[in-house]
């Protein structure tokens, strides 16, 4: 009886183990972006782009959702929107605040992209001081990781 349980056993430690590094991950991100928010001028972030530019061969650090690299050298700090203004309304509100409608309203947004539009549309959502939920930054994270492997 027990070589049927134990497996399943493991199999759900494994997972809450795969949830909390995730959640510790994404808490790690979000102060690191709110520091470089909060500490950043456009002099300073323009010079962070140049400095990263000349280096190619510095890799990502992998603290963040989109590689810093990657989005500095592609937005030049403009937004672009992706049919979505109406997230405008959710600047600077903690994720974990959000409402069931202001969730609906990212999920509705997030389940109409294409795979090859995510990275944009998260870069996007950072400019615009937008936070998103635990999983759908989760999923998101998965696509730009799975279009990195391609």
């Amino acid at each position: 009886m027990w070589s049927n349980i134990l497996p399943l056993i493991l199999f759900v430690c494994l997972g809450i183990v795969v949830l909390v590094v995730f959640e510790v991950r994404a808490r790690k991100q979000q102060q690191s972006y709110s520091k470089q928010s909060n500490h950043s001028t456009p002099d300073s972030e323009a010079s962070n782009s140049r400095e990263t530019a000349s280096d190619p061969d510095d890799g990502c650090c992998g603290e963040h959702l989109v590689c810093e690299r990657e989005t500095l050298l592609q937005t030049n700090a403009k937004v672009e929107y992706y049919d979505d203004e109406e997230l405008d309304t959710l600047s600077g509100i903690p994720a974990e605040e959000y409402t069931q409608e202001q969730y609906q309203m990212i999920r509705e947004v997030f389940d109409t992209l294409k795979a090859k539009d995510v990275p944009g549309w998260v870069r996007s959502i950072q400019l615009r001081n937008i936070q998103l939920p635990l999983d759908i930054r989760e999923e998101a994270l998965l696509i730009v990781v799975e279009r990195r492997k391609a």
